[in-house]
């Protein structure tokens, strides 16, 4: 009898440990989510010059990231977008770019979560502190970005926000084109609108 106890006892505590084991891994599956593609997902690169304004937009990245808003959490995060993916309305000036920021080189442009401070505004409203490594033409610098995070009705979460960056801060002189005339400024706008679906 004792026997048999034990044996009871035995192979309840190990369906326990399944159990357990397998609500912690759906806990943690649920938490990954990774980037929508499309039209809803873009990044856009905002410049001046001494002639006009100019920008780039790209809808082509690769992103995820574990999500516990509720419990002020983001961990993991990470985001890969191809350098050439980035887009003007000139051709020719697409490949100016390519060539300024060494895009046959260094074709990705990423960035890595190291740290974030997630805080609460309203209901399904977040402001998230984030610090990452942004990587561009293979120099990479820690970056503070204020991020605004909503989850929406179907239970995506939309982020969005924009940082300010030098292009001398990763070893891009600002180029010149048309012999000089035209001179594009040092200064650079990166917004951004992503939208992270459970998986």
């Amino acid at each position: 009898m004792k026997h048999l106890n034990r044996r009871i006892l035995a192979t309840a505590f190990i369906i326990t440990a399944i159990i357990i084991g397998m609500s912690f891994q759906n806990s943690n599956a649920q938490s990954v989510y990774k980037l929508t593609p499309g039209k809803d997902a873009s990044i856009k690169v905002l410049g001046t010059s001494n002639v006009h304004d100019w920008a780039l937009t790209s809808t082509s990245m690769e992103s995820q990231g574990e999500f516990k808003l509720d419990d002020k959490q983001l961990r993991a995060f990470s985001f890969s977008l191809n350098a050439k993916s980035l887009k003007s309305e000139h051709e020719s000036m697409d490949n100016r770019t390519y060539k300024t920021m060494k895009a046959d080189q260094y074709p990705k442009v990423t960035y890595k979560l190291i740290s974030a401070v997630v805080t609460p505004v309203q209901k399904n409203k977040y402001t998230i502190k984030a610090t990452g490594d942004l990587t561009i033409a293979g120099v990479t610098q820690t970056i503070v970005m204020n991020v605004s995070a909503v989850v929406n009705a179907d239970n995506t979460i939309s982020c969005s926000g924009s940082e300010n960056i030098k292009l001398t801060d990763y070893k891009i002189d600002p180029p010149s084109f048309m012999l000089g005339a035209m001179k594009v400024k040092n200064d650079l706008t990166i917004q951004f609108n992503l939208t992270y679906k459970n998986n």
